[in-house]
């Protein structure tokens, strides 16, 4: 279970939450991509879905790939909203996804509080995402260290519109960036397609 995670709002968490869902799942089948931001959930926009049904309809005996959309803007991706999701609801969703037989990539909240923790406390490891700017990677950094704490270390990170001239190594001590850059259509260019794509094949190195 992959958590992809960053300081701050707005950088790029869902898009690539979904880019990289779709390059793991190409191989072993569809992967489940699933919104766990209570406060701004816009997974179903970008994934081109209804905002129900979703975490809020998954129960104690409900299979939570039962309940999940087919993602219409990328292929082999099937998604879990969070529009009008509970604290609770999104808690037992989350707990029972461990049992899913599938790559599992949860789109976190920004920030390190309590709703940012949750996810990150099932996942086992996590996708730092920013923006390359200081303040960006500034934030990032104390994600980065709430996962440590939480057991599901940083695999890597991804600087999105970037140009490849920031070294964000040091700030974050991760040994591997993805540099993705600006693009019009993030989920269909090839450029991003092929950098989603280099995500995927760093984690299903680092996981053998």
């Amino acid at each position: 279970m992959l958590a992809i995670a960053g300081g701050k709002g707005g950088c790029g968490k869902t898009t690539v939450a979904l880019g990289v869902g779709e390059a793991l799942g190409a191989t072993p089948g569809r992967s489940l991509v699933v919104d766990t931001d209570r406060d701004m959930p816009n997974l179903h926009r970008r994934a081109g879905v209804d905002p129900a049904p979703g975490l809020a309809d998954v129960t104690a005996t409900t299979e939570p790939a039962t309940v999940a959309q087919r993602a219409t803007t990328v292929e082999t991706v099937d998604v879990l909203p969070c529009q009008n999701a509970s604290k609770g609801a999104v808690g037992n969703a989350i707990d029972r996804l461990a049992q899913c037989d599938r790559p599992v990539v949860l789109d976190c909240p920004a920030g390190a509080g309590p709703d940012a923790a949750r996810p990150l406390r099932v996942a086992d490891r996590t996708v730092l995402v920013s923006a390359p700017t200081c303040q960006s990677l500034t934030d990032t950094a104390k994600t980065a260290a709430m996962a440590r704490a939480l057991d599901a270390p940083p695999a890597l990170t991804v600087l999105v519109g970037s140009d490849g001239s920031v070294d964000p190594s040091d700030l974050l001590s991760c040994p591997v960036t993805v540099h993705v850059p600006s693009v019009s259509e993030p989920l269909n260019s090839a450029r991003a397609t092929a950098k989603y794509a280099e995500i995927a094949n760093n984690l299903t190195k680092r996981n053998t």
